[in-house]
């Protein structure tokens, strides 16, 4: 949890009541595929309209940092609802949730876990996690409270709990609060992930913090039974090295796939901000960074996985822009984004879509050449790019609605780049490339405004000149997630797409791109 600097009036009062959403009958969020044209909502944000009230905070909102929980056949997609319009006096960032049998259909649960009024711990809400222990789930979460006059006698952040029994009702248990222990910094103490770890036969959490000297750590809590509130500290799981010097490691994530575990975090201050891995054959570790320890970019926050038994999935939030433009600041929350997790031989991971959201896109839509510029030729699907001298395009017609876009990608020289343009109506005054650059070893978008390319994100991937390469693009709404391979994605937030052309590109070199297909949901 990236906790916004909100200036925060003390005026009347939030919410007191710790039970669960407001109103218990599922709402979909997306009404299913089909419809030529058709948004199909498989990025979902909360609706308009969840508290049935005329509350300023009756508005659409944002998702921001998820705390997937699988149980009974069903995903319980809890996330903290960032409201667009945030009334002084009152709290923010409570705990809402969706639900998902198949990761393409999202029921809207409504509000679980509500922020509380100034004086409490949970003023404001963090991210957390679910365990269910015995007949009981806990929902472990952050209390954040940066108000001056209640920081002065209590820290900034710490973990609370709530209980249910059906995974609708929540009690709070106010008697509960774990706070930093001596030597760690209590003003940055948050994000608890909980869970069994059959390795030791006991239970762990993990809590964000920083050392007093001010180095962020993934501290590690262990206790036997979460009902009887004795969690112990033993020290950190793992450490910022000098190298990463990162400020902290938010929104950790810890989980056993074949013979490795694997350990998640995200954080925003580097220059390869976004959500990091690290390996071990054990759950103590030691954690190794593998080559390329990004599997999306910075677009992409805040992931943590489930898994339903048989496939392990990765949901973080793609963030939106403000204003609402291709040029707009980047801001906290967006819509949800679901990866399906990959595993290669040597234990390294990567990503692909989610095998219902290909199945989605069955309707092949045919392309409509509407341009070349440069050295650009076309037999059937297959296009010949030479862009060794000046960029080489192939310009397509707009497509309508929710998009899969697939095509095989070999690029000559690994001087050059290659890959998809959108917004391309005026190629050089105002566009946007998603491109592979084997030279630099990473995919890379860039917005193109007044003739400039901007660097907007990136992700690296191991990348080698006469290879050829699966890629496919999936659109809905102004998210637009570029998958390669099985290996990575590059999520990016374009208001652009609507109406406008689209095409391929390629700069530097010689590049072919063939199988080009379009498809829509049927």
């Amino acid at each position: 949890m990236k906790v916004n600097n909100w200036i925060i009036a003390l005026v009347a009062a939030g919410l007191t009541a710790c039970n669960s959403s407001d109103d218990p009958t599922p709402k979909p969020v997306n009404p299913g595929a089909g419809g030529e044209g058709k948004d199909i909502n498989i990025y979902p944000v909360p609706p308009t309209g969840w508290m049935g009230t005329t509350s300023p905070y009756n508005t659409a909102g944002w998702v921001g940092d998820i705390m997937p929980f699988y149980d009974n056949g069903k995903f319980h997609l809890f996330f903290l609802h960032d409201a667009q319009t945030k009334p002084a006096g009152q709290g923010f960032h409570d705990i809402h949730k969706f639900e998902s049998a198949n990761l393409v259909d999202f029921d809207y649960a409504g509000r679980m876990i509500p922020y509380s009024t100034p004086n409490q711990p949970d003023f404001a809400i963090g991210t957390g996690s679910a365990v269910k222990v015995g007949n009981t789930y806990y929902m472990y979460y952050t209390g954040h409270n940066g108000i001056a006059e209640f920081v002065q006698n209590n820290p900034r952040e710490s973990v609370l709990y709530a209980t249910s029994t059906d995974l609708k009702n929540w009690t709070k248990k106010p008697s509960f609060k774990l706070t930093a222990p001596a030597g760690y910094y209590n003003y940055d103490f948050r994000d608890p992930h909980v869970f069994f770890n059959v390795e030791k036969n006991e239970y762990w959490m993990l809590v964000s913090t920083q050392t007093n000297s001010r180095r962020a750590v993934l501290l590690l809590f262990t206790t036997t039974n979460p009902a009887a509130d004795n969690w112990v500290p033993r020290g950190p799981l793992y450490t910022t090295t000098d190298a990463e010097n990162y400020v902290m490691l938010e929104c950790a994530d810890i989980f056993k796939m074949g013979n490795y575990w694997y350990l998640f975090f995200s954080e925003d201050w580097s220059a390869m901000k976004g959500t990091h891995y690290r390996m071990a054959t054990s759950s103590e570790g030691p954690w190794t960074k593998p080559a390329q320890d990004m599997l999306d970019g910075q677009h992409f926050y805040a992931a943590k996985t489930a898994s339903d038994g048989d496939k392990r999935y990765l949901f973080g939030w793609t963030a939106r822009r403000n204003p609402e433009n291709d040029s707009g600041n980047k801001e906290w929350g967006g819509n949800m984004v679901t990866h399906e997790l990959t595993q290669a031989a040597d234990g390294t991971l990567g990503v692909k879509p989610p095998d219902a959201v290909n199945r989605l896109f069955t309707k092949e839509v045919t392309l409509q050449p509407k341009q070349t510029v440069g050295s650009a030729t076309a037999t059937g699907s297959t296009f010949q790019l030479d862009g060794s001298a000046t960029a080489a395009y192939s310009l397509f017609g707009s497509f309508a609605g929710s998009t899969k876009i697939s095509a095989k990608v070999k690029i000559d020289a690994s001087a050059g780049t290659a890959g998809f343009v959108f917004n391309a109506d005026n190629l050089t005054q105002q566009s946007f490339k998603v491109v592979l650059e084997p030279g630099n070893g990473r995919i890379a978008a860039y917005r193109v405004s007044g003739g400039n390319a901007q660097l907007v994100t990136q992700v690296a991937v191991a990348l080698q000149a006469g290879t050829t390469y699966d890629m496919s693009v999936i659109i809905d709404g102004s998210v637009c997630v570029l998958y390669l391979n099985g290996k990575a994605a590059l999520s990016n937030r374009l208001y652009s797409l609507s109406g406008k052309s689209w095409g391929i590109t390629a700069t530097g070199s010689q590049a072919t791109i063939s199988e080009l297909k379009l498809y829509g949901p049927e």
